[in-house]
């Protein structure tokens, strides 16, 4: 059976190990969302990871309301990205550009536009802006002449992702954003072809996926997906109806792979005693599968060995170890991240982990 440290070939990917770089949020771009000569050593020092799936970027400045986040809609931010992915190549690594839509997860102070979602619901809790957080605001349900809008703003990003250097792309269809609060039953109230049945509420990730794999193909193209549990108050009220076949039509068009973010009964950033759907996906998604949430070192080592997943991703972990493949496979201590650091604006709690090499 293969091993968490064995290669694996990804769609049009050669990853040499099954411990992936999950998608992180650090906030040190600009506040015109262009990447910054700091994410070129961040990124850097983590290239050993089998894969990285960079931070969510985003697609637009309608859908990018995080402070500080970086996006892939025009050319300054494209040559920005450039010298991130040589970087990374030049040290042996994979990385590949996550798109992002925030839907109504986002604020109009920070994209001067109002919220749009499938319905006018808002999203319980506080935004992210850069007066500080703020309560979400009522988002705009979509029209009929936003979809292929949107839908081009998506091919757009992949097309500059692919232009930057980029390995690939995995479509943020997870999280409680845009596609997620299609999917699911609790924010998707319309009655017209985007909800209501199962198939429905599919229609708009089928869009964008035939989308992307027709504009950098399939093998380039990577979903994530969180099928269970409360995503930032996007739920679905039977998740077997509704993911179950979206696997089975990922499955169809043969992406590069597919990660599902899984909640667990006592997680620490969310809990759900939803029952985790990948055992049911694996049987109607035969491509490469890759799980992520909380996974410890043996935890990780199991489910690639019984076959359950086909690789890992770590997220908080890969924060302060940036050595993280290499203190897995020596079974070495892993460093603490600080939280108070995650979103701040420096080095601090960004680049000044140290390899396990460097701390003795």
């Amino acid at each position: 059976m293969p091993s968490l440290f064995d290669p694996i070939r990804i769609g049009a990917i050669e990853a040499p190990n099954r411990i992936f770089m999950a998608p992180l949020t650090r906030a040190r771009a600009t506040r015109d969302h262009v990447p910054t000569p700091i994410m070129v050593e961040y990124y850097t020092q983590r290239a050993s990871a089998g894969l990285i799936i960079s931070e969510a970027t985003g697609i637009s400045q309608e859908g990018l309301g995080w402070p500080y986040a970086p996006g892939l809609w025009n050319r300054e931010q494209v040559e920005a990205w450039k010298p991130v992915t040589k970087a990374v190549h030049e040290h042996g690594g994979r990385i590949v550009a996550q798109l992002w839509h925030m839907g109504r997860m986002v604020h109009s102070s920070v994209t001067g536009l109002q919220p749009v979602a499938p319905s006018a619901i808002a999203a319980p809790g506080y935004s992210h802006t850069y007066e500080g957080k703020v309560p979400y605001e009522t988002p705009r349900p979509l029209v009929e002449n936003d979809f292929p809008r949107i839908l081009n703003d998506y091919e757009r990003a992949a097309q500059h992702a692919m232009e930057a250097g980029f390995d690939g792309i995995q479509l943020h269809a997870a999280n409680g954003y845009l596609i997620d609060e299609f999917l699911r039953d609790g924010p998707n109230h319309r009655t017209d072809g985007y909800g209501g049945s199962p198939e429905n509420r599919m229609r708009f990730l089928t869009e964008v996926v035939d989308r992307l794999t027709a504009t950098i193909g399939a093998d380039r193209t990577a979903v994530r997906l969180s099928p269970n549990g409360d995503s930032q108050g996007s739920i679905d009220s039977d998740p077997a109806s509704i993911f179950v076949p979206a696997a089975r039509y990922l499955d169809s068009k043969g992406i590069a792979f597919l990660e599902l973010r899984e909640l667990g009964p006592n997680d620490t950033f969310g809990s759900t005693d939803q029952p985790k759907l990948s055992p049911e996906i694996r049987k109607v998604f035969h491509g490469s599968l890759v799980l992520n949430q909380e996974y410890t070192r043996g935890a990780a080592i199991e489910a690639v060995a019984d076959g359950h997943a086909d690789a890992i991703a770590f997220g908080r972990k890969f924060i302060s170890n940036p050595d993280l493949v290499e203190r897995l496979r020596r079974d070495l201590p892993l460093a603490p991240d600080v939280m108070k650091t995650w979103y701040s604006r420096g080095a601090e709690g960004y680049t000044d982990y140290p390899s396990a090499s460097a701390a003795d």
